[in-house]
C-alpha cells in the first residue's frame, strides 16, 4: 500500500480557485493510477479526475469539472495536484486522494486512500 497525505482544502468564494496536493510515501511513477475523488454530505464518493497511466500522463475528468479542474503530478516530489478554478457551490465536498497499485502477492490491485481534505465553496 501507499500512504497518502492531502492538503490544500479550505473555504473559497464561488468563482475562486484552490489547489489540492497529495503526497505519496513512494515513487508515484510506479503507481498504476492516481486520482482525486470527492464525497459531499449524503452523496456517494465520486471520481473527479484521474491519471490512469502515470508513465504517460493519460488523464480523465468528470464531466462536471471538465475545463475547470486540472490534475497533474510532480514525480520528483512524489506529489499529485488538483488545480480547481471557477469553483461552484456544488464542488463543496471532502476530496480524497487515491492510488492504485498492483500487489504481486495477492495478484490483485490495491487501493490506497488519503484522509481527505475539505473544500467549502460559499455562494
Amino acid at each position: 500500500q501507499v500512504q497518502l497525505v492531502e492538503s490544500g482544502g479550505g473555504l473559497v468564494q464561488a468563482g475562486g480557485s484552490l489547489r489540492l496536493s497529495c503526497t505519496a510515501s513512494r515513487n508515484i511513477f510506479s503507481l498504476n493510477s492516481m486520482g482525486w475523488y470527492r464525497q459531499a454530505p449524503g452523496k456517494q464518493r465520486e471520481l473527479v479526475a484521474i491519471i490512469t497511466d502515470t508513465s504517460r500522463d493519460i488523464t480523465n475528468y468528470a464531466d462536471s469539472v471538465q475545463g475547470r479542474f486540472t490534475i497533474s503530478r510532480d514525480n520528483a516530489k512524489n506529489t499529485m495536484y488538483l488545480q480547481m478554478n471557477n469553483l461552484k457551490p456544488e464542488d463543496a465536498a471532502v476530496y480524497y486522494c487515491n492510488a492504485k497499485t498492483w500487489d504481486k502477492s495477492s495478484l490483485s490491485y490495491v487501493h490506497s486512500w488519503g484522509q481527505g481534505t475539505r473544500v467549502t465553496v460559499s455562494s
